[in-house]
């Protein structure tokens, strides 16, 4: 049997009253059923990241980046929770992807978004070329929930037999490409 991928769940908002955690939670639970995936979730609000890069890292931003680096090391591919904030993504968000580079080298990322009208696919569209230039494989197909506080109850999508498919067909384009690159990079090293 193949050894399962590990997929890292990054939740972006950190805001107070945020809505990701719905978001990630439903989505972590469809992912976590799947035999090829284990799952491990990065909360940006959880693991504050240092906000001013100068160069080396000091003591403290190194203990802050201890919490987020090795399970971004590890995992074989990502998924990313954004709202979408003034036509983007939030910026809890894009200091974890500064802080970190090779961590996301030669990986898949998939896209979970919401928000209001345009459902994060703005936030989304902005992420595609900052994953780009960092050397990542992003997926054609996202998961998507425009008014997403009016989509769910209870924590799950109000039409959950079309939201899982969604998600369905985005882990799988992830997990392809996961696979596909964690054995490329076996045999030959990815070189940027």
């Amino acid at each position: 049997m193949t050894t399962p991928l590990r997929l890292a769940i990054i939740v972006s908002s950190t805001r107070d009253g945020r809505f990701g955690p719905v978001v990630a939670s439903w989505f972590t639970g469809l992912a976590e059923r799947r035999a090829d995936l284990t799952v491990t979730v990065v909360d940006l609000a959880e693991t504050p990241l240092p906000t001013t890069i100068t160069g080396d890292p000091t003591p403290e931003q190194a203990a802050q980046l201890a919490a987020v680096t090795p399970k971004l090391a590890e995992a074989d591919a990502f998924v990313v929770v954004t709202p979408e904030y003034n036509h983007s993504y939030p910026a809890a968000l894009k200091n974890a992807i500064d802080w970190h580079f090779t961590q996301w080298r030669a990986k898949p990322v998939g896209f979970v978004s919401y928000g209001g009208i345009s459902g994060g696919l703005r936030a989304v569209e902005h992420l595609r070329q900052v994953f780009a230039e960092l050397h990542a494989v992003t997926v054609r197909d996202t998961v998507s929930f425009h008014n997403a506080h009016g989509r769910f109850d209870d924590g799950v999508p109000k039409d959950p037999e079309a939201c899982e498919r969604a998600a369905g067909v985005m882990l799988d384009q992830v997990a392809w490409w996961a696979r596909a690159l964690r054995d490329a990079n076996a045999r030959t090293p990815y070189a940027a």
